[in-house]
């Protein structure tokens, strides 16, 4: 995203805000129809070598996705999607420990020795429970296929682990960004590997009694949702699934071939909608509490008692490190907060050295909104910046505004910043309340113009309603059938 690079010579990160399990053993049933009570364990292999490396670097995985998402419906489901996959594993030996993280990422991947990671986020994108099934699928050939264990030599990923689990225990933002730096590398398999994984996925998927196209259609849905939450359309930053598996043509060309084995499209294998969609009803949606929610041009945080606005026109993306902005004219923001300590002077805290190019006769000590703060300004290469420091309690919150040289709008950009800072009040907090995916019928008389109006969370509810139903252009909604909504 423009100027987030130069931001990150100037500023040094401050930790910002505070970041299912079910496990499984191999379940034999000769009916292939999708398990309604696949067999729950209380351990993975305690003596499998590849379930102990798996084991060290769980914690880290866990850390860097926001903690795990409990809710007993939603593991009960993955836990039916994950024991008919396990009843025709390529290993009858192997045992799969699935765990749900607490993220809006799209994201899902595999750890030798069965430890399976899917996102509440690529739960929601999810249509049914075979698009479920195929990702799940694709990570568990992984796991058979013992590619973990290749990559891990290749990249001797002990080294790497140390490392991080050091900077995890003498930082908590250390941790955070080297976990964050350490997610593309975790996931990251030869090309060859991914698709041997796909050739396993989709031949499980039929054998478990699913939809064998549903590979290939929700790799489409993942590039379309790559798509709409990129800042560029045309461009995919994503950090997400697609970054590691790659959504080439060959991929999902390979995988409609292989489906072709158990039928044609359409004529074969359980897609389990309904059951799915009863399973995520309810699931939390983007934001999770414990990292404040994005509403519009506003961020607030329950937890810390504290909200400001944006610019019109400027993007908010909720980061586990910070808060970032992006805005018209390559202009960004950055908001973080780090514990306020001995630093009882805020114009000494901005000169003590965390500033790279600060210019000492622009700071200045001010109020916003009856807090102490404290302003100045700075300049690096072709950027100018305006960086703002408020008090609250024992915490230091940091804005950093940055354009490019000579630019007019960061005067106004930092004002809006300071002015719109505040407390929130006890009412405000009581009411604030996260995103949800919810299950609704449609009604006579609704379209899709009227289901996205209930949309909550987004200026753009008619592209993510039909993004997170999977309705193609054209699509049109029938009384008596069930789509998602984002609401609180």
């Amino acid at each position: 995203m423009p100027g987030f690079k130069a931001l990150s010579t100037v500023l040094l990160s401050g930790a910002l805000l505070a970041g299912c399990q079910s496990i499984f053993e191999q379940a034999y049933t000769p009916n292939v129809a999708p398990s309604n009570s696949p067999q729950i364990v209380d351990e993975v292999q305690k003596n499998d070598p590849r379930a102990q490396m798996g084991a060290r670097e769980h914690p880290r995985i866990v850390a860097s996705y926001g903690g795990e998402y409990h809710d007993a419906k939603t593991e009960r489901l993955v836990a039916r999607i994950a024991g008919a996959l396990t009843a025709v594993s390529e290993n009858p030996s192997q045992s799969f420990r699935i765990t749900i993280l607490n993220s809006p990422a799209i994201n899902a991947f595999a750890l030798p020795g069965g430890y399976l990671y899917v996102t509440r986020g690529l739960l929601a994108l999810a249509n049914d429970a075979s698009e479920v099934a195929a990702v799940l699928s694709h990570e568990m050939g992984h796991v058979t296929a013992n590619h973990g264990i290749e990559r891990q030599r290749r990249e001797e990923a002990e080294v790497i682990a140390s490392r991080v689990v050091a900077e995890v225990l003498s930082s908590d933002l250390a941790g955070k960004q080297a976990l964050a730096r350490g997610k593309l590398r975790l996931a990251a398999f030869s090309r060859q590997q991914e698709l041997q994984a796909d050739v396993i996925g989709v031949r499980m998927l039929g054998e478990a009694g699913y939809d064998p196209y549903a590979a290939a259609r929700f790799l489409d849905s993942m590039a379309a949702y790559a798509r709409y939450s990129a800042v560029d359309p045309d461009s995919d930053q994503s950090l997400d699934f697609l970054s590691s598996h790659p959504n080439s043509a060959q991929r999902v060309d390979l995988a409609r071939r292989h489906a072709r084995n158990f039928g044609q499209e359409g004529s074969v294998g359980d897609r389990g909608r309904d059951y799915y969609l009863a399973g995520i009803d309810g699931l939390l949606y983007g934001d999770s509490p414990q990292e404040g929610y994005v509403r519009g041009q506003t961020f607030m945080h329950g937890g810390l008692g504290i909200r400001f606005d944006v610019p019109p026109d400027f993007r908010i993306d909720n980061k586990v490190e910070a808060v970032l902005a992006t805005g018209p004219g390559e202009a960004a923001i950055r908001f973080d907060g780090v514990a306020a300590g001995d630093n009882n002077s805020l114009t000494n805290y901005l000169t003590s050295g965390w500033v790279a190019g600060l210019q000492p006769d622009t700071v200045r000590a001010v109020q916003v909104n009856g807090l102490p703060a404290a302003t100045a300004r700075a300049s690096a290469e072709r950027w100018d910046f305006d960086v703002t420091v408020v008090r609250v309690d024992n915490q230091i919150f940091r804005f950093l505004t940055a354009v490019p040289k000579g630019s007019p709008v960061l005067q106004t950009t930092a004002e809006t910043l300071r002015t719109s800072f505040r407390r929130m009040t006890p009412q405000e907090i009581a009411t604030l309340k996260p995103l949800r995916v919810r299950i609704v019928t449609v009604a006579q008389g609704d379209t899709l113009a009227s289901l996205a109006a209930r949309m909550m969370g987004t200026d753009r509810k008619l592209d993510l309603f039909k993004l997170i139903n999977a309705l193609p252009a054209g699509a049109t909604v029938s009384p008596g059938q069930r789509v998602k909504i984002i609401s609180e």
